[in-house]
């Protein structure tokens, strides 16, 4: 938001739509590393949703949740005319992918389930911008 307020001199659209895609993003990505490191935050006594709901029924249903809205956050760009067609295609594709890495730990609740969606969420954000910035080239 600061690069975008400094380069263009306000905030437009467009950048409450990449905030937003940063805002939904990091709720399932931080959920499997809460999971994955809920005995550390236990013992550091910090209430997270793993060590608070310690079955882990609501991690895995806040990371299916905000998988779920980041699907129609992550095409706004699209819809605002940032990018085209193969931003839109990948960010779907994605979107969905993250998706399916949220609903399996909900089903599965394991270690290596979040830490598959942990690596799903560090691969879609850099994926999603390059995308991008190769729509636009």
């Amino acid at each position: 938001m600061i690069g975008w307020a400094a380069a263009r001199g306000t905030l437009t659209s467009g950048a409450w739509a990449l905030f937003a895609i940063v805002f939904v993003w990091q709720i399932p990505h931080f959920m499997a590393i809460a999971w994955l490191y809920r005995d550390d935050f236990r013992r550091a006594g910090f209430p997270l949703l793993p060590v608070v709901h310690p079955d882990g029924k609501s991690t895995a249903r806040q990371a299916v949740l905000f998988s779920l809205f980041l699907i129609p956050i992550s095409l706004v760009p699209f819809v605002l005319q940032m990018a085209g067609a193969i931003y839109a295609a990948g960010a779907l594709a994605g979107s969905l992918g993250l998706l399916a890495a949220a609903v399996a730990f909900r089903a599965d609740r394991t270690d290596l389930r979040a830490r598959r969606l942990f690596l799903g969420s560090i691969t879609y954000l850099p994926l999603l911008w390059v995308l991008l910035i190769v729509d636009r080239l």
